[in-house]
């Protein structure tokens, strides 16, 4: 009786390592599916490598109005950074928002500086710029994006997004 126990049991050890190994080499790992998920998500837009930076070409072009061409275009004084804005909002020199005497807030602007073509789109959220010439107080974030810091003030052309 022992004998036959013994081989019973043995067959069925070998049964279970037989079938453990010839299941997980079928089944997928959870490693590959994600490696397959990510592969999905990789955008199909052509990119181009510049100075380690990728930069991805749009594929839809933006509609704009053009506003006004070589204004003048500063940036806010950090001593802002906190406080409260004339549309309610509070001002935070890292995100990409702008003051404009007239635009009315929530508009989008694409600010581009005519000296090296960089833009960035920025939300009217503020009142001003307070300084006779000037035309567009950019915060701290979309300033640094098209110029440097540097400077104080860049000569820009405007356009409204549709």
């Amino acid at each position: 009786m022992k004998k036959t126990t013994l081989v019973l049991l043995s067959f069925i050890i070998v049964a279970v390592f037989y079938f453990s190994a010839v299941f997980s080499q079928t089944k997928k790992s959870k490693d590959t599916v994600k490696t397959e998920k990510m592969v999905v998500k990789k955008p199909v837009l052509d990119t181009i490598k510049k100075d380690c930076l990728a930069v991805i070409k749009p594929v839809v072009k933006i509609k704009t109005e053009l506003l006004k061409e070589k204004v003048h275009a500063s940036y806010y004084a950090d001593k802002f950074h906190g406080k409260k804005t004339a549309s309610g909002k509070i001002f935070d020199m890292n995100k990409l928002t702008a003051a404009h005497k007239k635009l009315p807030f929530g508009t989008k602007v694409r600010v581009t500086n005519v000296a090296n073509n960089k833009s960035v789109i920025v939300e009217i959220n503020d009142r001003g710029p307070f300084v006779k010439g000037r035309e567009i107080d950019l915060s701290r974030k979309a300033f640094s994006v098209i110029a440097s810091t540097n400077r104080g003030f860049i000569i820009v052309n405007l356009e409204i997004l549709k």
